[in-house]
């Protein structure tokens, strides 16, 4: 069997770590994966360095699309990864998460008849302002195979009239979390290079564009950063680059004087700071859960989440973009601490064995 796996952001590759991995160690003899990296994500520290930690095969073809706007951007992407489906013909399509780059190539299989898999199907935010919350939906409405990590996605598609194909597998990043955890604590330096004592910083991380491109959001997210790490305790903020021009364009670059302010982070830096976190504040859904696999409390700088079981649970806490409601949510925590209950909805660290199962026995 030939799986043409797309990726092309930082949660694809730590999802794809863990389905790479099965393919190579277990069928190595059956299955054949070729690697597509649209380039959504081009920055070394977004893209190659997560490649070469998590020891993920070096990408079959890398398309170099990155920029521009949605549409631009998804159709550059349909187009090259139509041509790679023609000339490689693989049995089936593999695509991860919510981004262009999974649209892209879930719309470039279907059209041509090639059965998609996308793993992460079913989640759903109940915001269609959200550019992956319209990613999400077209992507399962295409899918033949639907990975779903938790009990509310398998439901979520039902409410929608999918069942075919449906499989609750668990959540991949899971497993990530599980093998990565230790080697990220031993290998990373980053928290004796920014000087930082483990439970005495809180980690923050912003891109979403429905918090990057409209001012308000973004001024009253900085704010809300900037005044805990000026009264509580430091913040790290690692920078995303398309947050980093929307903080030029509206000039709120003093609002990160505060701040200890990195690059985008390396996978195990990135991880050895969430683990060693007293809090995390954050739009990421990737990184919401990462606060959840490593038992830090989040505070998510949203309305909604996709990852409600955090929530219920008590480790996450939604205050949208609104910097007293952000501060409080904080304080909360400082004062009352963490009640969360010890829940694992997830699964049990096996998720990529079961999709890649569940693919060959289809």
């Amino acid at each position: 069997m030939k799986i043409l796996t797309v990726v092309g952001a930082r949660p694809q590759f730590i999802k794809a770590a863990a389905v790479s991995r099965v393919i190579r160690d277990k069928h190595a003899g059956r299955v054949q994966e070729v690697i597509v990296h649209t380039g959504q994500h081009h920055d070394e520290n977004m893209s190659q360095v997560f490649f070469d930690q998590l020891d993920i095969p070096r990408p079959d073809f890398n398309l170099e699309i990155a920029g521009g706007g949605h549409g631009q951007m998804t159709g550059r992407m349909l187009e090259a990864i139509e041509e790679v489906i023609l000339s490689e013909k693989p049995d089936c399509v593999l695509v991860y998460g919510d981004t262009n780059s999974t649209l892209a190539g879930a719309l470039a299989a279907s059209k041509l008849h090639v059965p998609v898999a996308h793993v992460e199907a079913g989640l759903r935010s109940f915001n269609m302002r959200m550019p992956e919350e319209i990613n999400r939906i077209l992507t399962d409405r295409v899918s033949s195979l639907l990975f779903c990590p938790t009990e509310t996605a398998v439901r979520n598609l039902r409410n929608e009239g999918v069942e075919k194909g449906v499989h609750q597998v668990g959540d991949v990043m899971y497993d990530v979390a599980l093998y990565y955890g230790d080697r990220a604590r031993s290998e990373s330096k980053i928290l004796d290079s920014l000087s930082l004592k483990e439970k005495g910083f809180a980690l923050a991380t912003c891109h979403r564009a429905e918090n990057t491109d409209d001012l308000r959001n973004l001024e009253q997210i900085l704010s809300a950063l900037s005044e805990i790490h000026s009264a509580h305790l430091p913040v790290v903020l690692s920078l995303h680059p398309r947050t980093r021009k929307k903080v030029e364009d509206f000039g709120f670059g003093k609002l990160l004087t505060s701040l200890i302010v990195t690059e985008p982070l390396s996978f195990l830096d990135m991880i050895a700071l969430e683990q060693a976190a007293k809090v995390i504040l954050t739009d990421s859904g990737g990184v919401q859960k990462e606060a959840f696999f490593h038992g830090v409390p989040c505070v998510t700088m949203r309305e909604e989440t996709e990852w409600t079981e955090t929530v219920d649970s008590g480790w996450n806490t939604l205050a949208g973009a609104d910097a007293a409601k952000i501060r409080e949510a904080v304080l909360n925590l400082f004062h009352d601490g963490c009640t969360a209950k010890s829940r694992q909805p997830y699964g049990e660290g096996a998720s990529a064995e079961a999709t890649v199962n569940c693919i060959l026995q289809s």
